[in-house]
């Protein structure tokens, strides 16, 4: 029997073998704890964040209602460092609530992917 964690770090690493990042399309990478939600954009082949953003100091509207503000935010300041497409890395959550609300919000953003 294996833990809740235990599974997601599975998925986990059977995503990332297939999804990886460049310097023209970086990985966008989501980390979502209890409270708070977080993305960054990753260079996988320089090692590098590129851009990131998260839900501290954004505290009105739900936890769905926040992630897609920080969705929003992400592809604002992606935009501004010259990204337009990334590859989405939903980091073995599933893709539904808080992680589909920070996509939406990214794309409404103008992120492609």
């Amino acid at each position: 029997m294996t833990t809740k964690k235990e599974r997601r770090i599975k998925i986990k690493t059977r995503i990332r073998g297939k999804v990886s990042g460049s310097a023209e399309r970086p990985r966008m990478s989501v980390f979502r704890s209890n409270k708070q939600i977080y993305v960054q954009l990753i260079d996988d082949v320089a090692g590098r964040t590129l851009v990131s953003a998260s839900s501290k100091g954004i505290e009105e509207g739900t936890k769905s209602e926040i992630a897609a503000k920080v969705g929003e935010l992400v592809a604002k300041k992606a935009i501004e460092a010259g990204y337009t497409t990334v590859v989405f890395d939903r980091n073995g959550y599933l893709f539904h609530g808080r992680v589909k609300s920070l996509a939406d919000g990214a794309r409404n953003g103008g992120l492609k992917f």
